[in-house]
């Protein structure tokens, strides 16, 4: 089983919706076939260990479905090398990860940005609708990424 590690800024918004989401999609097939076995997780590079998901997030995933990451989990190096795959959301958060394992090149390798064509921007005092809105985006984006950066 590989795994994919999601990484925002506290834990609380982007990186669980990302791993609720994607999981969801992953039971439901809709990832491709030979994605294969995928554990989903998420962290935040200042994230404080046990924060509560934002109840905004919350709401989005159990409309969904979804799995619900229920307590944060800061970022550390160990979650980066048993990784397969880490997503940042931004590029700050890739260079903040790829800065914990500095010198492991291979490490280094798998932090990759979710959206190669920008960051993914923060929902936090937008109100529901901005996190409603992130959810769609996920929900398309996640599946094609992880399934171009998995699939050999």
């Amino acid at each position: 089983m590989r795994t994919v590690l999601f990484v925002c800024t506290g834990n609380t918004c982007r990186s669980p919706m990302a791993e609720g989401i994607a999981q969801k999609l992953l039971e439901s097939g809709q990832f491709p076939k030979d994605v294969g076995a995928v554990f989903f997780a998420s962290a935040g590079v200042s994230a404080f260990d046990g924060a509560a998901t934002s109840p905004e997030t919350v709401a989005v995933l159990e409309r969904m479905k979804a799995p619900v990451p229920e307590h944060s989990k800061r970022l550390t190096p160990e979650m980066i090398r048993k990784a397969d795959l880490v997503l940042g959301m931004t590029s700050a958060h890739v260079a903040r990860a790829r800065a914990l394992v500095a010198g492991d090149a291979e490490a280094m390798a798998r932090v990759q940005p979710l959206d190669p064509e920008g960051d993914v921007d923060d929902p936090i005092g937008m109100g529901q609708r901005a996190y409603d809105e992130l959810a769609v985006y996920f929900a398309e984006l996640i599946p094609q990424r992880v399934a171009g950066m998995l699939v050999p």
